[in-house]
Order: structure tokens, then C-alpha cells, then sequence
């Protein structure tokens, strides 16, 4: 049995603080995301806890009459919790060196494991179509677990919001970029 898994970078912010809400351009990329995942089977939707996460689905489950489960290991990524002026470069260096981590930080490898534990339970369960909704470090880094290839300059280009479908069959997994 094929198992499908949507993976939701939220929409543009005002800020990466957890209580920061949506933009006005992010509410209505929710709305346009919501129309979009609409036709969309989806048995389970499994968000961040962070607000702007929350704000992205809404318009989905509502549209869905679904509820949002809130799940704090999609919660983004803490590269550090000093002040990093370098920040950019650092996050490029923790993806050339997973084990890499700053103070009061997590590295690559520790956030991977955290989003892919997610992604394990999910398909141990009974759904067949899940969402989730995370951020653009932690997408990228489960993308990276089953894509190699895919890193920092990967990252670099997604949207937001932006949509992956990972497709699990067996030990096989396919992934597509379905909507940015």
C-alpha cells in the first residue's frame, strides 16, 4: 500500500519568533494553498505549533472540515539561541557537516531525526494521506534524509509556502515538488 505524506512550508510571516503571525500576502497565500490542496485526499493534517504555521493551514481544514494537530517536533529548527551576524553561512556549513552545532543549537542531524520521527509514526499509523506543516530548515532537512542531493542551495529556493509530495511504497520513496 502506497502512503503519501505532504510536506507544508507556511506561508510569508512577519517575523521567525513562534508566536509570529502571518503577513496579509500569508493569509492570502493560505487561502490560495487551501484552494489548491482542496481536491487533495488528505486523512490527517499534523502542523508546527508555531503560529504562522497554524495560520497557513486553517483555510484547508476549514475548507476540509478537518481538525489541526499540532506537533512540536515540526517546530522549526534553532540554529543557535545567540545572535549569529554570519547566520547564513553558518546554516550552509551545517549542511556540508550535519553533526555541526552552534551553542544552544541543534544540529542538522538532531532536527533531521526529530522531522523524520514524525514522518516513521505517520506511516505506521493507519492514514494513507497526511500533511504536514513545518518550516523551510526542517523541510529541507527531511527532504535531504530521503534526497540527498537535496541541500543548502535547495533551500535556498523554496517558497513560501511551498508544497513536496513524498510517496512511500515499501522501502521506496518518491519525491515531487507539487506546488509553489
Amino acid at each position: 500500500m502506497e502512503k503519501r505524506v505532504y510536506v507544508v512550508r507556511h506561508c510569508e510571516a512577519e517575523g521567525q519568533p513562534s508566536e509570529a503571525p502571518l503577513t496579509e500576502i500569508g493569509f492570502r497565500q493560505a487561502a490560495t494553498l487551501a484552494k489548491f490542496l482542496i481536491e487533495e485526499k488528505v486523512d490527517r493534517i499534523i502542523s508546527s505549533p508555531f503560529l504562522r504555521a497554524v495560520q497557513s493551514i486553517e483555510p484547508t481544514a476549514t475548507l476540509k472540515g478537518m481538525q489541526i494537530e499540532t506537533n512540536d517536533r515540526l517546530a522549526e529548527r534553532i540554529l543557535s539561541t545567540h545572535v549569529l551576524d554570519d547566520w547564513l553561512v553558518k546554516l550552509e556549513a551545517t549542511f556540508a557537516d550535519l553533526e555541526m552545532k552552534f551553542a544552544g543549537g541543534e544540529s542538522s542531524r538532531e532536527a533531521m531525526n526529530r522531522i523524520v520521527s514524525v514522518v516513521e509514526e505517520i506511516l505506521e499509523g493507519e492514514a494513507v494521506n497526511t500533511l504536514i506543516v513545518t518550516h523551510g530548515n526542517l523541510m529541507a532537512l527531511l527532504l535531504h534524509h530521503y534526497q540527498p542531493s537535496f541541500g543548502f542551495e535547495e533551500w535556498k529556493n523554496l517558497g513560501n509556502p511551498d508544497v513536496f509530495l513524498l510517496k512511500f511504497r515499501e522501502d521506496h520513496v518518491t519525491i515531487e515538488h507539487v506546488w509553489r
